[in-house]
This record gives structure tokens, C-alpha cells and sequence, in this order.
């Protein structure tokens, strides 16, 4: 359908939905992770200015840890349950809202707490909408390990975006946020792990969605620009398009790429037999841990929605992803590190009430 901007309104119909995901990775020899994740959401208005909304998850964590170059076989096994909510309750007014939210997030070894604030506002012909929000999260860390006990982090964040209807078949939105954490950031089941207490990033992201009439098909270009104090910087570049076959089926094929720049203090294995796989010297911040590491990453994906009843809607969508040092941009990864391939599924019900 033609782009129109966001619009300050309640929403007159509640929506509750049912999704379950699976997502697996390995490397080569070595299943790493299995997270298998069912969840719930449900959005009501109340009245014609108020809204509220929450979800819960759970997700079974199983597998290894990466491990710290091709040539090291070792990878410690976990089990893990996370059990996560958040709740928003939105207010309308004429061409503005306020969202005010809050979430709880609860492993066996790690909790987090946020709180966040957000709103909109709209042009009077509302084809332009300016949103902000700003956000506050608390963490403590307690590894199963004791390596450190009762650490905490602290990250607040701040966002602001416009969104533009520039013709009836385009939109463009355009997001700058900024995060600043302080605490603890290492990962206490890595040896060699030791990061700054501190991180802070900068965060654009860019989108622009397109209704091509003749071909009933929507096209929605977004790109990304991740830099941090760590010092990675990363690009994203994702491109999907929502085909509809029928009035009741939309296919949606999805490709995404990214690359990224190694942290400052991520180390690429030593030759002295005699140290490996530690660093040299006693550097003050080391990691070996393969995401600071440099490299590329490819995603294929794929979505199915089937609107089988006019109030209900159920979805299919699995997505293949492969990370590999050498698909970086420019071609320089870092070495001694193996591919990652990860599959994920997700199916979900979903019914307007």
C-alpha cells in the first residue's frame, strides 16, 4: 500500500500474538549454540487517547561458546534460561504521543532492568513525524565461575529521528542514537578478557520504504553506521521486498550484509608457541572473543504471511547467516578464526481483537 508517515492516533483494534523461534549456529566440528524461544505480545487500546502493550519470553540457551581460534579446540558448554518482559503504556493527543516503558530481563548468572521514555510528533498535514525517546538500563553479573561477584553496568541511551512521506509511494525515516555504558563489560568465561569499564557508541540508521503499484510489491532499503569507543565500526546494508501474491499472502525475501572493524584490543593469535593462545606482554585490555574480531557476515532471508481470516494472520520466516573474516569489506579479517553459519526459524499467530 502507499507510504503514508506515522499517524498520532489510538489504535482501534487490539492485537494479540502467539511466536515461537528457533536458532542454531556451528562452526566447523563444533554445534555451538541452540536457542529455542517461545513468546507472547499483546497490544489493547483504552479508550480513544491510551494504549498498553507487553510481551514475554523465554528462551532455552544450549550449547559452546566460540572458541578462541580455528586451531583451539576448546569451547566451555552452557545451559542457560532467560526469562524476559517489557510493558509500554502509550498516551495520544492530537498530532503527538508519549510511550513511557519498562522491562526485566533474568538469567541465572545476569539481570537487567530498563526504563525508557518516548514520544512523537507530526506536522499538521502529517507527512512529517519527529520521535525521541531516552532510556536508562541496569545490569548485574554474577558468573556461575565467581571470577568477579555482584558486578554492575549502567547504559543510558538517547534517540532522535524523523520520518518523511516524500511522494504517496515513498517514506524515508532517518535515526541517530547515542549510548553511553559504564561498568562492567568483560566477559568473565573468556580467558584473556579484559575490556575497558566504559563504551560508548554512535548509532544512524537510514530507511527507505517504496509501493511499486504495478508490481503490488513494497521495497524497503535500510542502511546502518555502528561506531564505539571499543573501536568498532560496522555497516549494515539490508534490502527486503513484501510481494503480495494474493490479498491474503505476502512473501518477503530479504538480503542483509555486514561488515565490521576489529576492537582496538582484540588480539589475532600470536606465533610464539610459548604464549599462544594468551597475548604479549600483559596488555591493560585483551579479548580474544570472535565479535570484537574483524569480519563480514551475509543473511538470506525469507517470510510467508497468510491472512487466513480477516482478524487472524499466521507467518513463517527462516533466515541462513554466515560470518567469515575474509567477506569484510576490503577483505582484510582477522585471521585464524573459523566461519560461523547460524539457521533460525520463527512461526507466529497473530489476532486482532
Amino acid at each position: 500500500m502507499p507510504a503514508t508517515a506515522q499517524a498520532e492516533e489510538a489504535p482501534e483494534q487490539g492485537v494479540v500474538a502467539l511466536k515461537y523461534s528457533s536458532y542454531e549456529d556451528h562452526q566447523p566440528g563444533l554445534k555451538r549454540l541452540s536457542v529455542k524461544s517461545p513468546s507472547a505480545y499483546l497490544m489493547t487500546p483504552i479508550g480513544r487517547e491510551w494504549s498498553v502493550e507487553g510481551s514475554v519470553t523465554h528462551d532455552d540457551v544450549s550449547g559452546a561458546s566460540p572458541r578462541y581460534y580455528t586451531d583451539v579446540t576448546g569451547a566451555s558448554r552452557m545451559h542457560d534460561d532467560r526469562k524476559a518482559g517489557d510493558l509500554r503504556l502509550t498516551r495520544y493527543f492530537e498530532r503527538s504521543t508519549l510511550s513511557v516503558g519498562a522491562s526485566h530481563s533474568d538469567e541465572h548468572d545476569y539481570v537487567s532492568n530498563a526504563l525508557s521514555l518516548a514520544g512523537t510528533v507530526a506536522s499538521e498535514d502529517h507527512n512529517t513525524t519527529w520521535n525521541w525517546g531516552v532510556g536508562a538500563a541496569h545490569d548485574r553479573i554474577n558468573p556461575v565461575n565467581d571470577l568477579v561477584d555482584n558486578e554492575t553496568r549502567r547504559t543510558t541511551e538517547w534517540l532522535l529521528g524523523i520520518t518523511q512521506a516524500l511522494t504517496p509511494q515513498d517514506i524515508v525515516q532517518a535515526n541517530l542514537t547515542l549510548t553511553r555504558g559504564r561498568g562492567y563489560f568483560s566477559d568473565p568465561y573468556k580467558l584473556f578478557d579484559a575490556r575497558p569499564r566504559q563504551r560508548n557508541a554512535t548509532i544512524a540508521l537510514v530507511r527507505w520504504n517504496h509501493w511499486w503499484s504495478d508490481l503490488g510489491m513494497a521495497t524497503k532499503l535500510s542502511y546502518r553506521f555502528y561506531d564505539d569507543s571499543f573501536g568498532i565500526r560496522s555497516h549494515t546494508l539490508e534490502l527486503a521486498a513484501d510481494k503480495h501474491l494474493s490479498d491474503t499472502l505476502v512473501l518477503t525475501p530479504s538480503l542483509r550484509y555486514y561488515t565490521q572493524r576489529a576492537a582496538s584490543f582484540y588480539y589475532d593469535p600470536v606465533s610464539d608457541p610459548n604464549v599462544y593462545p594468551a597475548p604479549y606482554g600483559t596488555p591493560t585490555y585483551s579479548s580474544t572473543d570472535q565479535r570484537m574480531s574483524a569480519f563480514g557476515a551475509l543473511g538470506l532471508g525469507l517470510k510467508l504471511a497468510w491472512q487466513f481470516e480477516p482478524d487472524w494472520t499466521l507467518d513463517v520466516k527462516g533466515e541462513q547467516y554466515e560470518q567469515r573474516s575474509n567477506w569484510r569489506l576490503g577483505g582484510h579479517g582477522s585471521p585464524g578464526v573459523d566461519p560461523l553459519t547460524a539457521t533460525q526459524w520463527q512461526l507466529g499467530l497473530a489476532r486482532r481483537f
